[in-house]
Protein backbone atom coordinates (compact mmCIF):
# COMPACT_ATOMS: atom_id res chain seq x y z
CA UNK A 1 0.00 0.00 0.00
CA UNK A 2 1.67 3.57 -0.87
CA UNK A 3 1.73 5.42 2.02
CA UNK A 4 -0.32 9.19 1.74
CA UNK A 5 -1.24 11.63 4.44
CA UNK A 6 0.17 13.80 7.05
CA UNK A 7 2.60 12.09 9.41
CA UNK A 8 2.82 13.63 12.82
CA UNK A 9 6.35 13.49 13.90
CA UNK A 10 8.01 14.15 17.55
CA UNK A 11 11.55 15.80 16.36
CA UNK A 12 14.08 14.67 19.11
CA UNK A 13 17.14 17.53 19.56
CA UNK A 14 20.19 17.59 17.70
CA UNK A 15 17.83 17.10 14.07
CA UNK A 16 17.34 19.83 12.03
CA UNK A 17 13.84 19.63 10.20
CA UNK A 18 15.82 18.79 6.89
CA UNK A 19 17.39 15.77 8.94
CA UNK A 20 14.02 14.50 9.87
CA UNK A 21 12.89 14.26 6.64
CA UNK A 22 15.82 12.84 5.01
CA UNK A 23 15.63 10.16 8.34
CA UNK A 24 11.87 9.56 7.01
CA UNK A 25 12.94 8.76 3.27
CA UNK A 26 15.38 6.45 4.67
CA UNK A 27 12.90 4.27 6.79
CA UNK A 28 10.00 4.56 4.06
CA UNK A 29 11.67 4.43 1.16
CA UNK A 30 9.26 7.57 -0.41
CA UNK A 31 11.05 10.66 -1.54
CA UNK A 32 8.10 12.74 -1.85
CA UNK A 33 8.26 14.01 1.74
CA UNK A 34 8.23 17.74 3.27
CA UNK A 35 7.74 19.22 6.36
CA UNK A 36 5.60 21.96 7.13
CA UNK A 37 7.87 24.48 9.38
CA UNK A 38 11.37 24.65 10.44
CA UNK A 39 12.65 23.73 13.73
CA UNK A 40 15.98 25.00 15.06
CA UNK A 41 18.31 21.52 15.78
CA UNK A 42 18.44 22.21 19.58
CA UNK A 43 14.31 22.43 19.70
CA UNK A 44 11.81 19.51 19.71
CA UNK A 45 8.00 19.26 19.58
CA UNK A 46 5.41 18.86 16.62
CA UNK A 47 6.57 18.68 12.88
CA UNK A 48 3.81 17.38 10.50
CA UNK A 49 5.53 15.57 7.60
CA UNK A 50 3.57 15.67 3.86
CA UNK A 51 3.77 12.40 2.34
CA UNK A 52 3.02 11.80 -0.99
CA UNK A 53 0.04 13.92 -2.57
CA UNK A 54 -0.16 15.14 0.58
CA UNK A 55 2.96 17.44 0.01
CA UNK A 56 0.44 19.90 -2.39
CA UNK A 57 -0.76 20.64 1.20
CA UNK A 58 2.42 21.68 2.82
CA UNK A 59 1.76 25.83 2.27
CA UNK A 60 -1.51 25.26 3.89
CA UNK A 61 -0.49 23.53 7.02
CA UNK A 62 2.95 26.18 7.29
CA UNK A 63 0.05 29.45 7.88
CA UNK A 64 -1.39 27.31 10.74
CA UNK A 65 -1.25 28.49 14.20
CA UNK A 66 1.75 27.00 16.02
CA UNK A 67 2.05 26.65 19.78
CA UNK A 68 5.31 26.69 22.42
CA UNK A 69 6.64 26.37 25.68
CA UNK A 70 9.58 28.16 25.97
CA UNK A 71 11.68 28.75 29.13
CA UNK A 72 13.17 32.32 29.00
CA UNK A 73 15.92 32.98 31.15
CA UNK A 74 16.54 37.07 32.13
CA UNK A 75 20.12 38.67 33.02
CA UNK A 76 21.83 37.17 30.09
CA UNK A 77 22.14 37.57 26.09
CA UNK A 78 24.09 35.15 23.39
CA UNK A 79 24.70 36.04 20.06
CA UNK A 80 21.78 33.81 18.85
CA UNK A 81 18.98 34.48 21.21
CA UNK A 82 19.11 31.01 22.81
CA UNK A 83 21.24 29.14 25.53
CA UNK A 84 22.91 27.75 22.26
CA UNK A 85 25.15 30.53 21.56
CA UNK A 86 27.95 32.79 22.48
CA UNK A 87 27.41 34.70 25.72
CA UNK A 88 27.99 38.43 24.80
CA UNK A 89 26.30 39.95 28.06
CA UNK A 90 25.69 39.00 31.77
CA UNK A 91 23.62 41.19 34.66
CA UNK A 92 23.75 38.78 38.02
CA UNK A 93 21.69 42.15 39.46
CA UNK A 94 18.26 41.04 37.87
CA UNK A 95 15.26 42.62 40.12
CA UNK A 96 11.85 41.81 38.65
CA UNK A 97 8.94 41.12 40.26
CA UNK A 98 5.94 38.65 39.33
CA UNK A 99 3.43 40.85 38.44
CA UNK A 100 5.97 43.49 36.57
CA UNK A 101 6.78 40.02 34.52
CA UNK A 102 3.20 38.95 34.14
CA UNK A 103 2.50 42.29 32.72
CA UNK A 104 5.28 43.06 30.30
CA UNK A 105 4.35 39.06 28.42
CA UNK A 106 0.74 40.32 28.08
CA UNK A 107 1.58 43.22 26.50
CA UNK A 108 3.22 41.20 23.51
CA UNK A 109 -0.03 39.31 22.80
CA UNK A 110 -1.62 40.45 19.22
CA UNK A 111 0.31 42.39 16.60
CA UNK A 112 3.98 43.03 17.41
CA UNK A 113 6.90 43.82 15.31
CA UNK A 114 10.04 41.57 15.24
CA UNK A 115 13.64 41.87 13.80
CA UNK A 116 14.51 38.59 12.24
CA UNK A 117 17.56 37.21 14.36
CA UNK A 118 21.13 36.93 12.50
CA UNK A 119 20.93 33.51 13.22
CA UNK A 120 17.95 32.38 11.06
CA UNK A 121 16.82 31.08 7.76
CA UNK A 122 15.75 34.34 6.41
CA UNK A 123 17.42 34.88 2.90
CA UNK A 124 18.63 38.64 2.05
CA UNK A 125 20.14 38.85 -1.19
CA UNK A 126 19.93 35.68 -2.15
CA UNK A 127 22.12 34.09 1.22
CA UNK A 128 20.48 32.85 4.44
CA UNK A 129 21.44 35.12 7.81
CA UNK A 130 22.65 32.43 9.61
CA UNK A 131 25.57 31.91 6.49
CA UNK A 132 26.17 36.05 6.97
CA UNK A 133 26.24 35.55 10.99
CA UNK A 134 29.02 32.73 10.77
CA UNK A 135 31.22 34.57 8.80
CA UNK A 136 30.98 37.17 11.46
CA UNK A 137 28.93 39.95 9.32
CA UNK A 138 25.86 41.76 10.83
CA UNK A 139 23.15 43.46 8.44
CA UNK A 140 20.00 45.62 9.11
CA UNK A 141 16.92 43.43 9.07
CA UNK A 142 13.45 45.10 8.26
CA UNK A 143 11.14 44.37 10.98
CA UNK A 144 8.06 41.75 10.44
CA UNK A 145 4.72 41.69 11.93
CA UNK A 146 4.12 38.84 13.33
CA UNK A 147 0.89 37.57 16.02
CA UNK A 148 0.93 36.45 19.29
CA UNK A 149 -2.64 34.90 19.80
CA UNK A 150 -1.96 34.19 23.26
CA UNK A 151 0.93 34.03 25.57
CA UNK A 152 0.14 31.84 29.22
CA UNK A 153 2.41 32.10 31.89
CA UNK A 154 3.56 28.83 33.56
CA UNK A 155 5.64 29.39 36.49
CA UNK A 156 7.65 32.05 37.50
CA UNK A 157 10.78 31.93 39.76
CA UNK A 158 12.25 35.50 40.86
CA UNK A 159 14.09 34.40 43.08
CA UNK A 160 16.92 33.12 41.30
CA UNK A 161 20.06 35.72 40.18
CA UNK A 162 18.87 35.56 36.67
CA UNK A 163 14.84 35.22 37.26
CA UNK A 164 13.30 32.27 34.76
CA UNK A 165 9.58 32.32 33.06
CA UNK A 166 8.29 29.37 31.68
CA UNK A 167 5.03 30.40 29.27
CA UNK A 168 3.08 29.30 26.33
CA UNK A 169 2.70 30.65 23.81
CA UNK A 170 0.51 30.52 20.37
CA UNK A 171 1.66 32.31 17.57
CA UNK A 172 1.15 32.74 13.80
CA UNK A 173 3.80 31.66 11.34
CA UNK A 174 7.29 33.22 10.83
CA UNK A 175 7.35 34.21 14.70
CA UNK A 176 10.50 33.86 16.56
CA UNK A 177 10.18 32.92 20.41
CA UNK A 178 14.06 33.43 20.99
CA UNK A 179 13.28 37.05 19.47
CA UNK A 180 10.33 37.44 21.72
CA UNK A 181 12.28 36.25 24.68
CA UNK A 182 14.71 39.16 23.65
CA UNK A 183 12.47 41.49 23.09
CA UNK A 184 10.37 41.13 26.52
CA UNK A 185 13.55 41.27 28.42
CA UNK A 186 14.46 44.76 26.50
CA UNK A 187 11.20 46.06 28.04
CA UNK A 188 11.92 44.90 31.72
CA UNK A 189 15.51 46.83 31.37
CA UNK A 190 17.69 43.54 31.41
CA UNK A 191 19.46 41.07 28.37
CA UNK A 192 17.26 38.10 28.14
CA UNK A 193 17.75 34.37 26.56
CA UNK A 194 15.82 31.63 25.54
CA UNK A 195 16.60 28.57 27.29
CA UNK A 196 15.08 26.05 25.97
CA UNK A 197 11.41 25.05 23.44
CA UNK A 198 9.20 23.28 22.83
CA UNK A 199 6.73 22.68 19.77
CA UNK A 200 3.09 21.48 21.87
CA UNK A 201 1.33 22.01 18.65
CA UNK A 202 1.00 22.94 14.90
CA UNK A 203 -2.98 23.90 14.13
CA UNK A 204 -4.90 20.74 15.68
CA UNK A 205 -1.67 18.63 15.48
CA UNK A 206 -0.31 18.10 19.35
CA UNK A 207 1.88 15.46 20.82
CA UNK A 208 -0.23 12.91 21.82
CA UNK A 209 -0.78 12.34 18.06
CA UNK A 210 3.06 11.89 17.11
CA UNK A 211 5.17 9.50 16.59
CA UNK A 212 8.71 9.74 17.50
CA UNK A 213 11.74 8.17 14.47
CA UNK A 214 11.92 4.74 16.53
CA UNK A 215 8.28 4.43 16.26
CA UNK A 216 7.46 5.59 12.73
CA UNK A 217 10.63 2.94 11.87
CA UNK A 218 8.44 0.17 13.80
CA UNK A 219 4.99 0.91 12.81
CA UNK A 220 6.18 1.01 9.16
CA UNK A 221 7.65 -2.69 9.24
CA UNK A 222 4.97 -3.99 10.78
CA UNK A 223 2.93 -2.49 7.83
CA UNK A 224 0.42 -0.28 9.67
CA UNK A 225 1.94 2.77 9.95
CA UNK A 226 -0.74 4.57 7.35
CA UNK A 227 -3.49 4.20 10.70
CA UNK A 228 -1.31 6.64 12.29
CA UNK A 229 -0.86 9.29 9.31
CA UNK A 230 -3.78 12.18 9.26
CA UNK A 231 -5.67 11.99 6.31
CA UNK A 232 -4.67 15.50 4.45
CA UNK A 233 -8.02 16.94 4.07
CA UNK A 234 -8.49 16.63 7.66
CA UNK A 235 -5.10 17.92 8.16
CA UNK A 236 -6.33 21.66 6.91
CA UNK A 237 -10.10 20.98 8.80
CA UNK A 238 -9.84 24.03 9.52
CA UNK A 239 -11.07 25.48 6.03
CA UNK A 240 -14.88 25.60 5.09
CA UNK A 241 -16.12 22.49 3.57
CA UNK A 242 -18.31 21.88 0.82
CA UNK A 243 -20.47 18.92 -1.09
CA UNK A 244 -20.68 18.77 -5.04
CA UNK A 245 -23.27 16.93 -7.01
CA UNK A 246 -22.17 13.89 -9.09
CA UNK A 247 -21.65 16.28 -12.42
CA UNK A 248 -20.29 19.42 -10.39
CA UNK A 249 -17.96 16.42 -9.01
CA UNK A 250 -16.58 15.13 -12.34
CA UNK A 251 -16.26 18.87 -13.73
CA UNK A 252 -14.61 19.60 -10.43
CA UNK A 253 -12.06 16.15 -11.22
CA UNK A 254 -11.49 18.16 -14.63
CA UNK A 255 -10.38 21.28 -13.12
CA UNK A 256 -13.14 23.18 -14.12
CA UNK A 257 -14.55 26.13 -12.34
CA UNK A 258 -18.28 25.44 -10.44
CA UNK A 259 -21.26 27.65 -10.36
CA UNK A 260 -22.71 26.70 -7.38
CA UNK A 261 -26.89 27.24 -6.06
CA UNK A 262 -27.88 30.33 -3.75
CA UNK A 263 -27.97 28.60 -0.52
CA UNK A 264 -24.15 27.39 -0.52
CA UNK A 265 -23.38 30.82 -2.45
CA UNK A 266 -24.63 32.41 0.84
CA UNK A 267 -22.64 30.29 3.03
CA UNK A 268 -19.21 31.52 1.19
CA UNK A 269 -20.23 35.17 0.62
CA UNK A 270 -18.37 35.49 4.17
CA UNK A 271 -15.18 36.19 2.18
CA UNK A 272 -14.21 37.65 -1.27
CA UNK A 273 -12.04 34.70 -1.66
CA UNK A 274 -12.60 31.75 0.61
CA UNK A 275 -10.62 28.60 0.30
CA UNK A 276 -12.98 25.53 0.28
CA UNK A 277 -12.72 21.28 0.72
CA UNK A 278 -14.56 20.12 -1.74
CA UNK A 279 -16.46 16.72 -1.59
CA UNK A 280 -17.94 14.65 -3.75
CA UNK A 281 -21.46 14.69 -2.01
CA UNK A 282 -22.31 10.91 -2.77
CA UNK A 283 -19.24 9.27 -1.05
CA UNK A 284 -17.39 12.03 0.68
CA UNK A 285 -14.38 11.80 -1.46
CA UNK A 286 -12.07 14.56 -0.94
CA UNK A 287 -11.54 16.22 -4.60
CA UNK A 288 -9.56 19.04 -3.66
CA UNK A 289 -9.40 22.74 -2.65
CA UNK A 290 -11.32 25.22 -4.60
CA UNK A 291 -11.85 29.31 -4.18
CA UNK A 292 -14.92 31.24 -3.71
CA UNK A 293 -14.83 33.82 -6.12
CA UNK A 294 -17.64 36.40 -5.18
CA UNK A 295 -17.59 38.50 -8.23
CA UNK A 296 -18.03 35.15 -10.33
CA UNK A 297 -20.14 33.17 -8.08
CA UNK A 298 -17.66 30.23 -8.91
CA UNK A 299 -15.86 27.56 -7.34
CA UNK A 300 -12.09 27.78 -9.08
CA UNK A 301 -10.11 25.17 -8.54
CA UNK A 302 -6.45 25.45 -6.35
CA UNK A 303 -5.30 21.93 -6.07
CA UNK A 304 -7.30 19.23 -7.62
CA UNK A 305 -6.62 15.36 -6.41
CA UNK A 306 -8.07 12.97 -9.36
Amino acid sequence: MTLEGVLPVWKPAGFTSHDVVAKARRILGIKRIGHTGTLDPQVTGVLPLCIGRATRMVEYIQELPKQYEALLVFGLATDTQDWTGEVIETRGDVQLTEQQIRRTLAAFVGEIEQVPPMYSAVKVDGKRLYELAREGVEIERQARTVTIHEIEVLDINVSLPQPEVRFRATCSKGTYIRTLCVDIGAALGYPAVMKQLVRTSTGRIRKPQCLTLEQIAEQHAAGNLQASLIPMDQAIAHLPAIGLEPQEAEHALQGKTIAIDAPRAAAAASADQALFRVYAAADQRFLGLFAWNRDTQRLVPAKVFL
